[in-house]
């Protein structure tokens, strides 16, 4: 009778099915059934919102290492408007464009370039009814500074919103020297809209335009309104070609001539 039971009874040294088995503390059982959540996250979720789209280049990418953009040129001309090459950027919001225009116009550098500029203006008597001497140069500077303001606030912020387009100058960074000051140059007429494609550039043409127009209202009366307001309009927009050239080769000739530092 007793031979029989060994096929009805359960070998003692097996381990029951849940058992917990010899060579496994429970320290590891716990991390099994609790996978590990990212400290300030519900649920191994984020509760921030997703990120735009990069906007800084990869630093592991070489590609997006081409035309990289500082804040300044040579420490003393401002660049905010310059964005590197490869790199993706939200639309700026009405605040964004003002804070943009106002840097660019009350930044220390640009009352040296204007200090230039009346310089220049004065000694082509550009308006004589200015003038010479101190206080002719003082009504040269400005009017100069105020034509440059006003363009940039019609430019970078009040023509855009109302257009919906992009003031900032997206490099392209690589590529030949005639491709790319064509390119620079052609930014002046093609620009970006807050969607990413391509426009005809109203900011800069029709924003350059209005404020040369406005110009009219301090100049004096003397001076021939037509003329002078297409050479003020003229002007504001060569200049921007020149500096939208100097962006896009200045990390070029930060690289080869300084090593990169500035």
């Amino acid at each position: 009778m007793l031979l029989g039971l060994e096929n009805v009874l359960p070998p003692t040294n097996v381990a029951p099915t849940n058992a917990v088995p010899t060579d496994v503390s429970l320290t590891d059982i716990s991390q099994d059934q609790n996978p590990p959540r990212t400290a300030g996250t519900q649920d191994g979720k984020s509760p921030l919102p997703d990120a735009p789209a990069a906007a800084v280049p990869n630093a592991n990418n070489p590609d997006d290492q081409f035309g990289k953009q500082p804040k300044r040129i040579l420490w003393v001309v401002p660049n905010y408007r310059a964005v590197s090459a490869n790199t993706h950027l939200p639309p700026l919001t009405f605040k964004g464009e003002l804070w943009l225009a106002t840097q660019d116009t009350f930044d220390y550098s640009y009352f040296i370039l204007v200090g230039g500029l009346a310089g220049i203006d004065m000694a082509g008597k550009s308006q004589p009814a200015f003038g010479q001497g101190a206080q002719g140069y003082g009504k040269y500077y400005w009017h100069d500074f105020v034509d440059g303001g006003i363009e940039n606030y019609m430019t970078e912020a009040i023509i855009p919103v109302l257009t919906k387009e992009d003031p900032r100058y997206y490099t392209m960074g690589k590529g030949g020297l005639v491709k790319r000051t064509g390119y620079a140059v052609s930014r002046l007429f093609i620009t970006r809209t807050n969607s990413g494609n391509s426009t005809f550039n109203l900011s800069e043409i029709v924003g350059a335009g209005a404020a040369a127009g406005i110009g009219n209202t301090y100049y004096p009366a003397a001076s021939n309104p037509w003329v002078k307001t297409y050479q003020r309009w003229g002007t504001q927009v060569g200049l921007d070609g020149v500096f939208n050239t100097l962006k896009e080769f200045w990390p070029d000739i930060n690289k080869a001539v300084f090593g990169g530092k500035y």
